[in-house]
């Protein structure tokens, strides 16, 4: 059979659903066993888990602790048997019986009643199988096994086979384990350079078994909830003035009433009351699909806004099939929102260029009609093992995401399709994310059955989570025209053609229009970083003309990734690149030592020891992981100089002491260069290029090990994290430094939808916390106005020029305040920022001990901070471990005899209280300090 999307809908999601005439028989409820080769015995096992998981819970294998990503490779390189008990109460005369899949990790043989049922290879699918006429002729209760192969075997075979596709290797990202490109399976697994190979197998989602009593009754797998401005097209900005669409469409097993109509009710989540209930007309059946769409006329409902943008409302959409008789044959309920988002890529317009806007094309996301400035980061998997993934793990870490200021996640490939409760929570804190199809630096095979195989995979999946109004995006995988392109133009020109003939035909000639098909209110975009498209037309054989390396100096197209390892460059803006938006950019740095402890022995905890370096990997991709074990010193190096060339070396007597000071100088560095870069791009929505993004690398840790995270594994803020917060927030105050030149240039720069006006006060004062003469020749204080989701420059001059004279004995502190309106509101609310600015870098200044005395009030619960005699700088409140949470502020500057008050907000505790007396307090100088 041809596969197209219409038949795709048999692989399609389950949702929570009403239906009428059938049984369904959560396989969760079972009693399971894992066993395999490997093993000479069998384990109590888990529904959903996966194998790692139901060994440690038997007592197999250990905590994930030390080096067990390389010690426990022998679990990934078995094969494992998920098998239930004895299935009770199957209905054996019903008029059928399936199997439900929503996901199996990766490659099954699946039996049922001791027969062959399917193969599967495909993580991301769910699989529906008929076990009908097995189930009948079964001899007592059935039993269910599923077999999981070895990925990394498989895939190895798979190369092997010489019918399989050859790349160069140049172009093939490799870490832990190889050929990863030939499995439909999280590219993740096999290693990448912040996380470990643990290569897990299981049942990693939920399965289920459907009866059916008799042949008019559906069981709902998934659901296509498309809401969209009428006449709106993917690719072009909506009209706002047209009224809202509702293209509803539902997938099943089993079979509908002859003639069935559908039904549409919409009430606000909040009140409950109905905004919308009628009759859908012009219902369409298609294979095991259910279609019928609405046009909500003399409808206005409240839009949904992304944080800070305004209100998060929200709807539950009821859907409903009916046949003749009173009662529905099946009822969904969804929760969903009323809001446009579009990725402009357009060409600039000559209007626009007479704004000072630079020639090119646009590259910016726009949310029900306004064009915004998207904060934030790029979400990893993570947990190395889902099933540990729960609600309250992922809320916890939206909040930190919230509190942050983000707008935005990168939902980054290749992790793995988010669960749709991740959406549900990014729906209600206003988090917009960029999804991406799980394809990552590296071709993949386009032969015909990978080809049909992928298409499920994507029509599933943009069917499953399109009712969301987080969602932003759909990107065809990360990185594979910026980087595996150009890397093959770059080494072998002459196999280009080839490799941009594979790069089109999936992820332009396939996916491109199966997105389309299936949804009219998501953007589509064939690569995370892209110089973006010439031309769309829809009927052609290759639906969109990409720029690729076609652009003319002077002008501006696509969004960016940056990288740069060398940090003798690291703070040098002129070594950024200036693009329209940029999706990722970072460096790598140590996670606290209450995290190392989690995972590492005590007599481990040093910087260059073999555990801490073996868990960095951090290293060029090799081709296998013995050439790994030889390069594992490169991202130590990095980080050791990048904290050497800027920053105070940590020189502690107590070995624990001084690779803690190690750990928080690393991330002293990290915080400062992201807080560099990210000023630059904000600064960037004011200059000719318009950029309009900035999302970091990377959001959370997968492991305790170095990675280019702002939040540890396990809830901990990274400095990182403190410094994003800060500098992400509406209106801010940036110096900018060219310390080649000597030019110093402060800028107020803001994300508001109006102008704005307010003042910044400039005080050059001695570390001593004595004002500098004169202030340095500095003006005392500049009111500006900023227009809005722009920048003005408040003041300029060169270091040469101030009347410093003791350069490393002093720094300047910017402190805005101002009024003005957060987006949607009517509200006039103050805004404030503090920031400052050193003549030479941290490693040279006159630190001297400003004498920190931390108190705490039990009333108020907030702690205050004082600096007795001396400039803080990097004033740093550290809690030990038993509790997650974060403080107000961290990481921040302090004068002599000023008090801050800094509360906690607490996310988990198993002390009981008890780590408040164990707070610590620190600034720069402890750093030089030998105690």
């Amino acid at each position: 059979m041809r596969f197209t999307a219409k038949t795709a809908a048999l692989l399609a999601s389950s949702v929570v659903s009403t239906t009428l005439a059938q049984h369904v028989r959560d396989l969760s409820s079972e009693k399971w066993t894992l066993s395999g080769k490997a093993l000479n015995h069998t384990v109590p096992a888990g529904f959903p888990s996966q194998a790692h998981l139901d060994l440690f819970k038997a007592g197999v294998i250990g905590e994930l602790h030390g080096l067990n990503d390389f010690d426990l490779r022998w679990i990934p390189e078995s094969n494992w048997t998920y098998t239930s008990g004895a299935i009770k109460d199957l209905q054996k005369d019903a008029k059928s019986t399936w199997l439900v899949f929503d996901g199996l990790d990766t490659f099954t043989s699946i039996e049922f009643c001791g027969e062959f049922v399917a193969s599967t290879n495909n993580q991301f699918r769910q699989y529906t199988f008929d076990v009908s006429k097995i189930l009948e002729h079964c001899h007592g209760d059935p039993v269910l096994s599923i077999n999981f192969g070895s990925a990394p075997n498989i895939v190895n075979d798979i190369a092997n086979d010489p019918r399989s596709p050859v790349w160069d290797h140049s172009t093939q990202l490799n870490y832990e384990y190889p050929n990863r490109w030939f499995m439909r399976k999280e590219q993740s697994d096999f290693g990448w350079d912040w996380g470990p190979a643990f290569a897990p197998a299981g049942p990693w989602k939920p399965a289920y078994i459907v009866q059916f009593e008799k042949t008019e009754s559906v069981y709902v797998l998934n659901t296509d909830f498309d809401i969209y401005r009428k006449g709106q097209i993917n690719h072009l900005p909506p009209d706002q003035s047209q009224p809202w669409v509702v293209n509803a469409s539902i997938d099943f097993l089993g079979s509908l009433p002859r003639n069935p109509s559908m039904f549409i009710e919409f009430k606000d989540f909040k009140s409950g009351g109905i905004l919308s209930s009628k009759l859908i007309h012009n219902v369409t059946v298609s294979g095991n699909s259910i279609t019928g769409v609405a046009v909500l006329n003399d409808v206005t409902p409240k839009l949904w806004w992304p944080l800070e943008m305004g209100e998060q409302n929200l709807y539950n959409i009821t859907v409903s099939i009916r046949g003749s008789g009173k009662e529905p044959v099946a009822s969904v309920t969804k929760r969903t929102g009323f809001r446009t988002i579009f990725l402009n890529q357009r060409n600039i317009t000559d209007a626009q260029i007479a704004q000072g806007i630079a020639p090119g094309a646009n590259w910016h996301f726009e949310i029900n009609g306004h064009e915004f400035y998207a904060k934030g980061s790029n979400l990893i998997p993570p947990d190395v093992f889902w099933p540990r993934v729960t609600e309250a793990k992922m809320a916890r870490l939206f909040e930190a995401v919230v509190a942050g200021h983000q707008n935005m996640l990168r939902v980054w490939s290749s992790g793995a399709y988010l669960h749709d409760f991740i959406y549900d929570l990014a729906d209600e804190r206003g988090i917009l994310l960029w999804s991406e199809f799980q394809f990552s630096d590296a071709m993949y095979p386009v032969d015909d059955v990978s080809l049909e195989n992928v298409a499920a995979e994507v029509v599933y999946n943009v069917r499953r989570v399109n009712h969301h109004p987080s969602l932003a995006l759909w990107a065809g995988g990360n990185e594979i025209e910026t980087l595996t392109l150009t890397t093959i133009n770059r080494v072998a020109p002459d196999e280009y053609p080839r490799y941009e003939e594979e790069y089109e035909k999936l992820y332009i000639s396939l996916i491109m229009p199966l997105v389309y098909q299936n949804t009219r209110s998501i953007s589509y975009t064939p690569s995370s970083t892209t110089e973006g498209y010439i031309s769309i037309d829809l009927s052609a054989p290759l639906p969109m003309v990409e720029r690729y390396e076609d652009v003319e100096p002077g002008h501006y197209y696509g969004d960016t990734d940056f990288y740069n390892y060398d940090t003798m460059i690291s703070f040098n803006y002129s070594a950024y690149p200036v693009g329209r938006f940029a999706n990722e950019f970072g460096f790598h740095s140590m996670p606290s030592l209450q995290t190392w402890q989690q995972a590492v022995d005590p007599e481990d905890l040093h910087f260059n020891s073999t555990t801490v370096m073996l868990r960095n990997h951090h290293y060029p991709p090799a081709d296998t992981a013995t050439d790994n074990f030889r390069n594992t010193s490169l991202g130590m190096g990095e980080m050791t100089l990048g904290v050497q060339r800027y920053y105070p070396v940590p020189n502690k007597v107590d070995s624990v002491a001084n690779f803690s000071a190690w750990c928080h100088a690393t991330q002293l560095f990290q915080s400062d260069m992201y807080r560099s870069e990210i000023q630059f791009y904000r600064r960037g929505s004011g200059m000719p290029e318009r950029q309009l993004g900035s999302l970091y690398w990377q959001l959370e840790d997968i492991w305790q090990a170095p990675s280019w995270a702002s939040i540890e594994y396990g809830g901990r803020w990274k400095v990182l994290h403190y410094a994003a917060k800060d500098i992400y927030q509406p209106m801010i105050v940036s110096p900018f430094w060219n310390y080649t030149t000597g030019d110093l240039e402060v800028y107020v720069i803001s994300d508001l939808w109006e102008s704005a006006k307010g003042n910044v006060e400039l005080s050059w004062v001695d570390f001593a916390g004595k004002p500098i003469a004169h202030n340095a020749g500095t003006p005392h204080s500049l009111s500006f106005e900023v227009g809005a989701l722009n920048v003005t420059k408040i003041y300029g001059t060169n270091v040469r020029n101030l009347t410093l004279s003791h350069p490393k004995d002093a720094v300047l502190v910017l402190s805005l305040s101002a009024k003005g309106h957060l987006p949607n509101s009517d509200k006039e609310i103050a805004f404030s920022h503090q920031n400052h600015f050193t003549p030479v870098f941290p490693k040279d200044l006159a630190l001297v001990d400003p004498q920190l005395h931390l108190s705490y009030d039990s009333h108020s619960k907030k702690f205050t901070v004082e600096a007795k005699s001396g400039v803080s700088l990097y004033t740093w409140l550290d809690y030990p471990s038993g509790v997650v949470g974060y403080f107000d502020e961290n990481a921040f500057l302090l004068l002599p005899g000023q008090k801050k008050e800094i509360g906690f907000t607490v996310q988990e505790d198993e002390t009981d209280g008890k780590w408040v007396k164990e707070v610590t307090v620190q600034s720069l100088w402890d750093q030089t300090t030998k105690n």
